[in-house]
């Protein structure tokens, strides 16, 4: 097995489609079908179903992506490991973060990185923190900024950022708004709710609080993004429980404390692979995160 046939096989699955996924790789599309084959063949297992528009990945061929994702990302992580011993960082540095994550700036953190290190591509991508963990377990990504959804693996590490409790945010007119006291979930029964998409970590954050008082609560108007939810909140239309950081993000808005929110709270992380297998990429950025080497907020207001 050869690892061109690997990057055949993972730039087919992706695309899923030979056409695109040969020009992509600029090779022609007859060597890339005649290198599949190969590799079916030596593993005696069709790894795609073919159809005259798409194809899609067999039980054999899921099996197989995951694996290959991996040792794909290991040998990019040895050749950055040797221009590192060198002196110079190159390759790539794969991101993934939650929005508005707290106890880390990432803006300003990926700004640094960059001024240090000029010949590394950075890529970013922006998700949930359920998501954000199969990656980074698949070698998708060489690190990510989310939300504590699992304990450690063999595939997957974690290093803490920070923890606060969750807040409640509602109109300045809303009937909580002048409650004045701390508010228990009981209190927010028959509210209608603002929340994340269920794999964000604040909504895995507020499920744990409610199901641990036996509060049912019904997510009305759902969003994927932080600007959305505050400006629906705003508008009267419902209420959030959010991490407390967000409250400064739109000061206007009442903030009242949850209680039971302390018992679960909203705790951030780094997740990173095993230490073996982390690149050096992932390690010179965490080297600025835990040094505190970031470019500050021009209006020393920290975004998060």
């Amino acid at each position: 097995m050869e690892l061109r046939h690997l990057q055949h096989f993972v730039a087919v699955a992706e695309d899923q489609h030979f056409t695109r996924a040969a020009e992509r790789l600029m090779v022609s599309q007859s060597g890339l079908s005649a290198s599949i084959r190969s590799l079916e063949r030596e593993l005696r297992a069709p790894l795609f179903v073919r159809t005259t528009r798409r194809v899609t990945l067999t039980e054999a061929g899921r099996a197989l992506l995951a694996e290959a994702e991996r040792i794909l990302a290991q040998v990019r992580a040895a050749h950055e490991a040797v221009a590192a011993v060198q002196g110079v960082l190159r390759g790539t540095l794969a991101l993934g973060t939650e929005q508005c994550i707290a106890g880390v700036h990432v803006a300003g953190l990926l700004a640094a990185f960059r001024r240090r290190h000029p010949d590394v591509e950075i890529l970013l991508r922006q998700t949930g923190s359920g998501a954000l963990a199969e990656e980074v377990a698949a070698g998708r990504l060489d690190l990510a900024f989310a939300y504590r959804t699992q304990d450690d693996t063999d595939q997957l590490r974690s290093v803490a950022l920070t923890s606060e409790p969750m807040t409640v945010l509602c109109h300045p007119s809303h009937r909580l708004a002048t409650a004045g006291a701390v508010l228990e979930p009981d209190d927010l029964g028959g509210e209608v709710f603002v929340d994340f998409h269920p794999d964000w970590g604040p909504r895995r954050t507020t499920d744990a609080v409610f199901a641990a008082a036996g509060v049912r609560r019904t997510v009305a108007l759902e969003v994927n993004d932080v600007h959305s939810l505050l400006d629906l909140v705003d508008e009267n239309l419902g209420i959030a429980v959010v991490p407390r950081h967000f409250r400064h993000k739109r000061p206007s808005l009442a903030a009242l404390p949850l209680k039971g929110a302390d018992e679960a709270e909203y705790e951030t992380i780094a997740l990173l692979p095993p230490e073996r297998a982390t690149s050096p990429a992932a390690r010179a950025l965490m080297t600025l995160l835990e040094t505190g080497c970031l470019a500050p907020p021009q209006d020393g207001v920290h975004p998060s």
